[in-house]
């Protein structure tokens, strides 16, 4: 278990350890949800790793996996 001390602002310091376990750097978002008398925090993604591969297999159409997967690999 990690704790942090909350000042008299109102704000916390996030331990080290979890800004690494979140990837989390100043400036980031994060995000607070809850779930009953839980929060949970976890960082904003602003855009998806996935997003820029949406679309890719469109122009492979009526190629084989065998022949994508080896394109890919460089062979």
């Amino acid at each position: 278990m990690i704790t942090a001390k909350l000042t008299s602002k109102g704000q916390i310091t996030i331990p080290k350890k979890v800004r690494e376990k979140l990837g989390i750097s100043p400036g980031e978002e994060i995000l607070f949800s809850e779930s009953g008398d839980t929060f949970a925090i976890r960082k904003v993604m602003k855009e998806s790793p996935f997003d820029n591969w949406v679309g890719y297999l469109k122009i492979k159409k009526g190629t084989t996996s065998d022949k994508i997967v080896n394109d890919l690999r460089g062979k």
